[in-house]
């Protein structure tokens, strides 16, 4: 005859069981739902991994680009306009605009150097400047780096071996020609500067809008081009195919 006592706490331990085990398995399906839910990794513009400030060098230079030493910004920007403006509204020419402000820079410190003593003022002192051979050697080398890259992507491009390479550096060259129509180059480099120095900050302010946009904008332009290579790239090659063997 079982004891009573015993059978009471085997039905006990068996209703804990139960009960954790179902714990477990509402918690494990709540889990494996909420995880459907979870946010991906989100893809950055350009498939950047760091920050804007990084990408840009960091430093003094970032700084300035990204409008952290506004007064600083402010001041390069304005001076950018000025000197555009002299150039494009007042009709100003690059060696008189030289010439005029050299003039103006010694006839100034040649009168401080000369009526110092009567105003109490000391006479300036002019710093020795010797340019380093090292940043011209290395300026040098990058440019000869860039322009031997140029060639490299010229050769590739022009070898006919990457038609989706070809038809995106005509595009791009199509574009700037049609851009360069628009505007002489003074202010073509003038709005490449202002874009340069605004873009930048306020895409830091709007990246995650920016990145939304730029990934679904690249996905529409995937698919496209995906249409356009099957309609037309792939077939391209059987036709030069028929007419060769046609001659």
């Amino acid at each position: 005859m079982s004891d009573p006592t015993v059978e009471n706490a085997e039905s006990m331990m068996d209703k804990i069981t139960e009960i954790i085990h179902n714990h477990e398995v509402s918690s494990s399906d709540s889990e494996s739902e909420s995880e459907k839910f979870l946010p991906s990794k989100k893809s950055r513009l350009f498939g950047r991994q760091k920050p804007v400030h990084h990408v840009l060098g960091g430093g003094r230079s970032a700084d300035i680009i990204l409008w952290r030493d506004k007064q600083t910004s402010a001041s390069i920007l304005g001076g950018v306009t000025v000197i555009w403006l002299l150039f494009e509204w007042i009709g100003y020419h690059l060696l008189t605009f030289v010439c005029h402000a050299l003039i103006l820079s010694l006839a100034v410190l040649f009168l401080w150097s000369n009526l110092g003593s009567f105003v109490n003022k000391a006479p300036p002192k002019f710093p020795e400047i010797l340019l380093p051979e090292e940043l011209f050697v290395r300026a040098a080398l990058s440019f000869r780096f860039e322009i031997n890259r140029a060639f490299a992507i010229f050769r590739e491009v022009s070898s006919g071996k990457n038609l989706k390479h070809f038809l995106m550096v005509i595009a791009a060259l199509w574009v700037i020609s049609v851009v360069g129509g628009w505007f002489n180059f003074l202010t073509l480099f003038y709005l490449v500067y202002l874009m340069m120095h605004t873009l930048p900050v306020l895409y830091e302010k709007h990246e995650d809008k920016v990145d939304t946009f730029a990934e679904k904008a690249l996905i529409e332009l995937n698919k496209q081009y995906a249409v356009f290579d099957e309609k037309v790239l792939q077939k391209l090659p059987k036709a030069m195919n028929k007419a060769k063997k046609q001659h």
